[in-house]
């Protein structure tokens, strides 16, 4: 009998009282990304609602839609059945924030995503970047109106502004997803969860658990992504480039020796992972089906 009781108690401590030596166990469970390695590094279980996830690229394209989208489609599909089959499309959207290129239907529609509802905010201050975006992200965050958020931040962003972000969440029910520049893993954040990815090869990722709550994770987790390249292309990348970089892309090696690919879209692979490159001054191209585009001058 004191044995079970103590196990009781300490069931309950754990879900209150975060140790330093264990994953933090949350109240209310995370968001499952899809990949069980690591949902099973998670704390919660999958992505964290409540909470800022910040992912740190090296560049756009690498297979961070591929990563997310699992989780996204998760969410438009709790909000149908939360709301049922007479609700607008877009009672709760997932929203986009300041994506760096040009979103492509077919890529997103064969990841899952729900088009109409679909929210994507762009904002293009030249004296401040990001300076109007970021005031709308914590708008929504604390709006309680929406199920999910993707922001691509400015670079150099200040521990202050990302601590109001952290605040916002908080009273977000769902995931939030910042992405950042490489060099932002070196500086402090208030995120409770961090990840920084880098391409391993064709239609693979490696990720590193920078922050956590619960221990250190000493080795990185190298993940499978939907593959978007035929057999034939995946094969040649295997091989290695036939091509030169793009203007302004410098070619780096993935892990273990993989060949350099072209930063051409997020996700990797170009339109087939969720976007297409233009312009930086060009409209953003209206996806087949219809999702909200709102543009802050």
């Amino acid at each position: 009998m004191a044995a079970e009781a103590d196990a009781r108690l300490d069931a309950w401590l754990q879900a209150r009282v975060w140790r330093g030596h264990q994953l933090a166990v949350r109240s209310d469970h995370g968001v499952s990304s899809g990949f069980a390695p690591l949902d099973a590094e998670l704390p919660g279980g999958g992505w964290p609602k409540r909470a800022l996830t910040e992912l740190i690229l090296p560049h756009a394209g690498i297979g961070e839609m591929r990563l997310l989208a699992g989780a996204l489609v998760a969410v438009q599909r709790g909000e149908r059945e939360r709301h049922g089959p007479g609700a607008p499309p877009s009672a709760r959207p997932v929203m986009l924030f300041d994506p760096p290129a040009r979103l492509c239907a077919e890529a997103l529609q064969a990841l899952g995503l729900d088009l109409a509802e679909l929210l994507v905010v762009q904002a293009r201050t030249p004296a401040l970047p990001g300076t109007d975006s970021l005031w709308a992200l914590e708008q929504a965050l604390k709006s309680g109106h929406v199920g999910a958020v993707l922001a691509w931040l400015p670079p150099r962003l200040s521990p202050e502004r990302l601590r109001r972000l952290q605040l916002a969440a908080a009273a977000h029910d769902g995931p939030a997803f910042v992405l950042r520049e490489w060099t932002a893993q070196h500086r402090p954040s208030a995120s409770p969860l961090r990840l920084a990815l880098q391409p391993a090869g064709a239609d693979a990722l490696r990720v590193r658990l920078l922050k956590r709550r619960g221990p250190p994770l000493e080795q990185p987790l190298h993940l499978a992504l939907p593959p978007v390249l035929s057999p034939l292309a995946a094969q040649r990348a295997r091989r290695g480039p036939s091509f030169l970089p793009a203007a302004g892309v410098p070619a780096a090696s993935g892990a273990n020796g993989a060949p350099p690919r072209r930063a051409s879209g997020l996700g990797g692979g170009g339109a087939a992972a969720g976007v297409q490159h233009g312009g930086p001054d060009g409209p953003p191209q209206r996806p087949l089906g219809g999702a909200t585009f709102v543009e802050i001058a």
